[in-house]
């Protein structure tokens, strides 16, 4: 594996084979595995989870890692190309990534979409103009349009659970006071699609995700034995569920425009998951959700602490599907 940008780049057999070397890796620890190594961690946006977890896990690997965030006691980076340089940003990231680079083994990269051109960030564009000037192997930390490593846990997490091969998988919309960004969705929808799970997005009208991230699940789909389809009616996309899987994002039809996005979301405070919602579904149904979340306005405390909340579960499986990653990025073939 000489990177880990998109889950759509790997094989449905490459990602079980990730997965199962997490389970090993949990099973049976290779404390000495990257010992010498070193991951180059460079956060443009924060996190807790994402950088917590990749730290935790080399260091489990017996390798060590650095953190820049851009601003916060480094240089403020530009990165877009052709810029005039003369605001804030002293330095551009056509310099500093090939930097760091040379201090690490391999660089992780939190860079979040600049949340006005769609068509840009779809395509990953800024994502991919910084992954192009990197001599090293390049993690995914969440970028405009994916989250490869949180999709990777969440597949653990559904294999833990016992949800079966062609379970039904929802994926549903939820209210949430600012636009958030459209990759924990697509990632989301991606992840059950290649495991061959009836994957339902569920949202208002005027939030279907992008087409060339449903067309990508949809072939995910056809190649693993699963389907695809989205609906507004909450009673049919709850029927029979295993999972209920609850983020907010941005309105595509309304991408870049806050005036616009506000008004397709005003009076839909309604679409905050509670124990209602999982009527229709199977009775040992979860819920999940990347984190963090905003209680009482994405999802009720009755379902957060109650038993089919295991969003702690994916949280923990971060760590060892990264772990994984690492191991193959890093660790040699065995």
């Amino acid at each position: 594996m000489k990177r880990f940008v998109h889950l759509h780049e790997l094989t449905r057999t490459e990602v079980l084979d990730l997965l199962a070397l997490a389970d090993r890796l949990e099973k049976t620890p290779e404390g000495e595995r990257l010992k010498g190594k070193i991951l180059a961690l460079l956060f443009f946006n924060p996190s807790l989870r994402t950088l917590a977890s990749f730290q935790a896990g080399m260091a489990r690997l017996g390798g060590a890692s650095f953190v820049i965030s851009p601003g916060q006691g480094s240089w403020q980076l530009e990165t877009r190309l052709g810029a005039v340089m003369d605001g804030a940003a002293a330095e551009h990231v056509r310099e500093a990534i090939p930097v760091l680079a040379g201090y690490g083994d391999a660089l992780g990269i939190r860079s979040f979409a600049g949340g006005t051109d769609l068509a840009a960030d779809v395509a990953d564009a800024a994502f991919e103009e910084m992954a192009a000037v990197c001599p090293v192997p390049v993690i995914n930390l969440e970028s405009a349009i994916d989250h490869p490593c949180q999709a990777l846990a969440d597949w653990r997490t559904i294999d833990e659970i016992g949800v079966p091969h062609g379970g039904k998988f929802v994926l549903s919309w939820a209210w949430h006071p600012k636009a958030l960004p459209l990759a924990v969705p697509a990632a989301a929808v991606h992840m059950a699609a290649l495991r061959g799970m009836e994957v339902v997005v569920h949202r208002p009208e005027g939030f279907g995700l992008p087409e060339a991230v449903m067309d990508r699940a949809r072939l995910a789909a056809t190649l693993s034995g699963g389907s695809v389809r989205e609906t507004a009616d909450r009673a049919e996309a709850m029927e029979g569920a295993h999972v209920l899987y609850a983020k907010s994002w941005t309105a595509p039809v309304a991408y870049g425009r806050p005036e616009k996005e506000a008004a397709l979301r005003a009076g839909l405070r309604g679409w905050c998951v509670d124990e209602s919602w999982f009527a229709p579904a199977r009775p040992e149904c979860r819920f999940m959700h990347c984190l963090p979340v905003r209680r009482n306005v994405v999802v009720r405390d009755e379902v957060l602490d109650g038993p089919r909340s295991v969003v702690v579960r994916e949280a923990h499986n971060r760590m060892w599907t990264q772990m994984a990653v690492l191991h193959r990025l890093l660790g040699g073939a065995a």
